[in-house]
Formats: structure tokens, C-alpha cells, sequence
């Protein structure tokens, strides 16, 4: 195990290890952090929203709003990468892709200068199929939520 990762007790993640668990990169992975974590079971992800995030150029560029599918794939990146540290398959080549969306609701606006707190929980596993829980939250306010299936997969 390498010095840097966290250990089955730890409750963070930064955004080292989010980027050995994860394949996005700049502009697509949308997690900063990760805290809260209960592997096999729940984490919360910290996105910090910025004027610089690239998609507020077209969406829209007298009024920036994070697209809500956005908002879904940064919750989505949060349950992949508690996945991958829950079964240890950083760096293994192993990929966790999109099976469904059920249920989304987006219920106010984000924008520059919000911090996310993507909050997901397990709903239930089987097999390499994970289906989890989530919502975001803007200074405690629900602004989303959706539930989502994901498989693990070989890259």
C-alpha cells in the first residue's frame, strides 16, 4: 500500500488519491475532496465552484449556472471513487461506468463561488453493480439529488 492512502479507518480523501481512483482530469473531474468517508458505505464530495470552471462559458455567460448534468456526474465521480477505495482497484485499470439515473431533481441554480457538498450513500450492491443515493447540497440547501447505478468494469 502506498504511504499516501488512506487506511480503512480514514475519513478523507484529497485530491491525489481522488486522481489515482478516478480517470477524469481537468475539465471533466469535478471532485476536490473527499470527506466523511465510511468505505463500502457513504462519503461526501467537495466540489468548490469557480468562475474558471470551463462549461460557465456557454452556460450561460450573463447568468453562469453549473449545468444540473454536471452536478449528477460530480455526485456520480464522488460514489465511483468510494467504490474504487472501498475494493482497492486504484491504478488496477478497473473503471466504474453509468448504468442508470433515476429520480433527478434539481431544485435552485448553482453558480460561481458555491462549494458542493456532494453527500452519497449506498443503496444497495450486487456483483460489480452498485446502486447509491445522492444530493447536493449548496450552505445546507438541497440545490439536487438523483439515484444512480454504476458497474465496475476493465478500462
Amino acid at each position: 500500500m502506498k504511504d499516501d492512502a488512506p487506511t480503512a479507518g480514514a475519513t478523507t480523501i484529497d485530491i491525489h488519491r481522488i486522481m489515482e481512483l478516478l480517470p477524469h482530469r481537468y475539465p471533466f473531474l469535478l471532485v476536490d475532496r473527499m470527506i466523511d468517508v465510511v468505505l463500502g458505505e457513504s462519503a461526501t464530495g467537495i466540489k468548490n465552484v469557480t468562475a474558471n470552471d470551463n462549461f460557465f462559458q456557454g452556460h450561460f455567460p450573463a447568468r453562469p449556472v453549473m449545468p444540473g448534468v454536471l452536478i449528477v456526474e460530480a455526485m456520480a465521480q464522488t460514489a465511483g471513487a468510494l467504490v474504487m477505495e472501498t475494493l482497492e482497484l486504484a491504478n488496477t485499470g478497473k473503471l466504474v461506468f453509468f448504468m442508470s439515473v433515476e429520480n433527478a431533481r434539481f431544485r435552485r441554480p448553482v453558480g460561481p463561488g458555491d462549494q458542493l457538498h456532494l453527500r452519497v450513500a449506498k443503496v444497495h450492491r450486487r456483483g460489480n453493480v452498485w446502486k447509491f443515493k445522492g444530493y447536493a447540497e449548496v450552505e445546507g440547501q438541497i440545490v439536487a439529488e438523483a439515484t444512480y447505478s454504476a458497474m465496475i468494469m476493465d478500462g
